[in-house]
């Protein structure tokens, strides 16, 4: 595989798909790779970096049974539990993003889907982010109805989170109280309604590489422009709780992958970053450009200040 060629035509236009030999991006050489993979980042998402914080609206008592998740109510992780916050909670928490210059906020909810009365919660508390402040609001509340996400998009939200996790083959594999096209028709349902979709998934759960590869296709073939790449965290009491960390290479890789097959969207470093060394500087020099960051709750374990430095110094413009 020419390497630079591929490149080359990829920044003119050219898309990979399923017909495509991918096997390269799993067995090139890595460093010409992530040379590669850097300069499609630049050539379509110049050097802006964006950056997106969340609150844990609701934690715990989840009825799915996804083995990675420690929310899962199949589970005993003994994890903090707590029903939907408060909107002056929630604002204040957003107010603190956005004053250190994060760009997207989102509030997230353990469930199969938000309903009821904490639907009309975190409705009440959009629409009061929407009128207090200036940042881009996201949401992240399971499987919902059209007209849930209707709502949601009336009450000042711009972009949905429902990730994916992994390929189709596998994704029997990782939870069984719902199935992959149950998560399609919500990205479907969620674009439907007008609003944009980040989607992503999860790596180290015992995938392999075509897995990855297959889950990047499905995410590029649903025009998803913003994708989550999650490295698995082992926690004790859920079924994936003896499962080894990937090699920091794995992780690289898995973002090389993806900005080849997704060369437009914002690959967006998540849960398990701070396990890579320099927090992941490599990786953003590898075709990622945009990360999960907090100083509260957050799933990258790193804080919005030191993110700012690094990437900084990395040349991205925030």
């Amino acid at each position: 595989m020419d390497v630079k060629k591929l490149t080359d035509e990829i920044i003119a236009g050219r898309r990979l798909t399923r017909e495509d030999d991918l096997g390269f991006l799993i067995s090139g050489e890595l460093d010409e790779l992530c040379e590669a993979a850097d300069r499609i980042r630049r050539a379509f998402c110049g050097e802006r970096a964006d950056l997106c914080s969340i609150v844990n609206g609701r934690s715990g008592r989840c009825p799915e049974n996804c083995k990675f998740c420690a929310q899962s109510a199949h589970h005993c992780t003994g994890i903090e539990e707590h029903g939907f916050l408060s909107s002056e909670e929630i604002l204040a928490e957003c107010r603190h993003n956005e004053s250190r210059g994060v760009h997207r906020f989102s509030i997230v909810t353990a469930g199969r889907a938000l309903s009821g009365e904490d639907l009309e919660k975190e409705l009440e508390a959009f629409r009061m982010l929407k009128k207090e402040c200036s940042i881009e609001l996201c949401a992240s509340n399971g499987l919902l109805d059209e007209e849930q996400f209707r709502r949601l998009k009336e009450a000042g939200v711009t972009r949905y989170h429902a990730n994916i996790e992994t390929s189709r083959r596998n994704f029997p594999n990782i939870c069984t109280t719902h199935t992959f096209d149950d998560k399609l028709e919500c990205i479907r349902r969620a674009q439907a309604a007008g609003l944009d979709v980040c989607s992503g998934g999860i790596i180290g759960m015992g995938e392999s590489w075509e897995d990855r590869a297959d889950m990047a296709l499905t995410l590029s073939e649903m025009g998803v422009k913003s994708v989550p790449i999650n490295v698995l965290r082992p926690i004790k009491g859920t079924p994936f709780g003896h499962l080894e960390r990937i090699p920091e290479e794995d992780i690289i890789r898995t973002v090389v992958m993806f900005r080849f097959i997704l060369p437009e969207a914002d690959v967006r470093l998540a849960a398990g970053r701070d396990l890579m060394s320099g927090s992941g500087d490599k990786a953003f020099m590898s075709g990622a450009n945009s990360t999960i960051t907090g100083d509260m709750l957050t799933t990258s374990g790193n804080k919005i200040d030191d993110d700012t430095r690094m990437l900084a110094g990395l040349g991205f413009t925030l």
